[in-house]
């Protein structure tokens, strides 16, 4: 019998399979990295990303398509990770967008769903490039175009979809020539195809499916530099979504439930996140009173997703061992505070000593979501935070954390390295405006060259350089440059490369397979070499990176 239309259950059920699938291919995703570098997160932020999509649809008991899409969609939002992630929430966003208004659901409406979702995955990147997943979504919809017209069947127009969307996958690599050199098909993109399949094997299911968890190796961002569970001030993290009511709003739009929330909210409580959108207010607050928030929401429609948690109970999700870097709750809020992203113990008290507010424990392998990115920056007694990311694919999400906090200003400075985190620290200045710190900070970020040393994980040849699993690679700026057979002479090789363009101070910060005194001997080699230049040395304990150098 032919499946003509799919309701709120049918598709709770879908985003749980795909979100499941997405979960199983974690490892071939990541596996499917174009660098030979152990370094490949992309199935583990979308799968971090989906899960969290997956865990709000569940929590929407409404038989409504359209409320169960938008649930999804707010969890893709918060949960986002990584580049891929913020483009997997902006699908999910849009796919939402496309169902408002409907309870139901034909292949039609599918389509045009699916249409939308592309369309806002779009819009999101400022530089889109076909042959990544943004390509796959697209195939995604103009298939579903194609046929949801003529087959009623969703089942049908599922399988076209998939099949299509595969098609264009496996051209993924004549469309970008670093896949093509790499011997990969994008990975993002089969996340989709995955997601999709998934989909596909959960949309006719008698029985509601359960979540898969995450794989144990995949580690959750931690906050470093929060507040000590004792100080917790308000207990209870209450979560809701207001679905709205127009006869209950007298100005007839959102606008006006908005405002008072974020008006009334810091009344009873801290950590104020109101969200709006078309119909729908996400709230978040801290407070010792959640009846009363849930009361004021009331006042504006129906109440959604309501969750209480008692943080005290739950020790804390974000405690930290001391409480260094937070500020006195009685204090006024200073005008500037710092969020950094940071892997390794080192690299975490080297940025709290150079000020950051809080450190959150992320990078290659664990991005953290954007929901831990705002939670950070809520905490930040500041009236402006400035976020820097410190890696090119926590960027994109870092700027949507921005969207999730409300009651200061978030600025994103795009530091794609560690050196270029450093460099932002040790120009801030309390002397000067935000502006000018802002551009300051931007100047002295332009002005640090980063190299990098790890060890491939695979055979290749990139670029003409021939590349053998165990060989120790050189990386430039984010290329990789030269191919050693030692891990000393590939670092003392890349700072060849890298003062070749001058420089005046060198930093080395070792890391995972390198110690203390390889560092020394590493030192030594600058010091012989160029014994004008500033040489400092820090022990980063980054992992995956045995050496991160920088040169200014």
């Amino acid at each position: 019998m032919a499946l003509v239309k799919i309701d709120g259950r049918a598709l709770r059920n879908m985003i749980v399979g795909g979100a499941n699938e997405v979960t199983e291919c974690t490892a071939a995703l990541n596996a499917l990295n174009v660098f030979p570098v152990p370094d490949g997160d992309t199935g583990t932020n979308m799968g971090h990303t989906v899960r969290a999509a997956a865990k709000e649809a569940i929590a929407q008991s409404s038989p409504d398509i359209a409320a169960v899409a938008k649930a999804a969609s707010n969890g893709a939002l918060r949960g986002a990770r990584g580049n891929s992630g913020v483009i997997l929430s902006q699908l999910f966003r849009g796919f939402a967008r496309g169902l408002e208004g409907k309870t139901t659901a034909k292949s039609e409406d599918l389509a045009e769903a699916l249409a939308k979702s592309s369309e806002m995955a779009y819009k999101a990147v400022m530089k889109p490039k076909e042959g990544t997943m943004l390509t796959i979504g697209r195939a995604a919809a103009e298939s579903a175009h194609e046929i949801a017209f003529d087959e009623e069947d969703i089942v049908e127009c599922l399988k076209f979809v998939i099949e299509k969307s595969d098609q264009m996958l496996a051209r993924t690599p004549q469309m970008l020539p670093a896949l093509k050199q790499a011997g990969v098909v994008d990975s993002g993109g089969m996340g989709i195809v995955c997601f999709l399949k998934g989909a596909l094997k959960a949309i006719t299911a008698d029985n509601d499916l359960e979540l898969l968890e995450q794989p144990t190796e995949v580690g959750d961002a931690v906050i470093a530099g929060g507040i000590n569970p004792d100080d917790i001030k308000f207990a209870y993290c209450t979560e809701f979504l207001i679905e709205l009511d127009s006869n209950a709003n007298p100005m007839g739009h959102s606008q006006n439930a908005e405002e008072t929330l974020r008006a009334y909210l810091p009344s009873i409580g801290d950590s104020v996140v109101v969200i709006e959108d078309e119909g729908f207010v996400k709230v978040h607050v801290h407070t010792n009173n959640p009846g009363k928030a849930l009361e004021k929401g009331l006042k504006f429609g129906m109440l959604l997703n309501i969750k209480i948690d008692n943080m005290k109970a739950q020790n804390a999700e974000l405690s930290a061992p001391s409480n260094d870097f937070s500020a006195a709750s009685n204090e006024p809020p200073k005008a500037l505070g710092v969020v950094a992203v940071v892997a390794g113990a080192g690299m975490t008290e080297l940025f709290k000593g150079l000020g950051a507010d809080y450190v959150i424990e992320g990078g290659q392998s664990m991005n953290p979501s954007a929901e831990d990115i705002a939670r950070a920056v809520e905490r930040v007694n500041a009236e402006s935070v400035i976020v820097l990311p410190n890696n090119k694919n926590i960027i994109l999400t870092a700027e949507q954390a921005g969207e999730l906090v409300s009651g200061k200003k978030v600025h994103v400075l795009p530091t794609k390295s560690i050196p270029q985190g450093v460099a932002c620290l040790v120009s801030n200045s309390d002397a000067v405006s935000i502006e000018d710190n802002l551009e300051g900070m931007s100047d002295a970020m332009q002005s640090v060259h980063t190299g990098q040393v790890t060890r491939a994980v695979r055979d290749t040849v990139l670029d003409g350089i021939n590349i053998k699993e165990g060989d120790f690679l050189c990386i430039y700026n984010g290329d990789i440059v030269l191919v050693a057979i030692d891990l000393h002479s590939a670092a003392c090789t890349l700072i060849d490369h890298m003062l070749k363009y001058g420089g005046d101070i060198v930093s080395i910060y070792h890391g995972e397979g390198a110690d203390a005194n390889s560092a020394e001997e590493l030192g030594a080699y600058v010091n012989e070499k160029y014994p004008s230049a500033e040489l400092e040395i820090y022990n980063g304990g980054q992992p995956l990176y045995s050496y991160i150098l920088s040169v200014e």
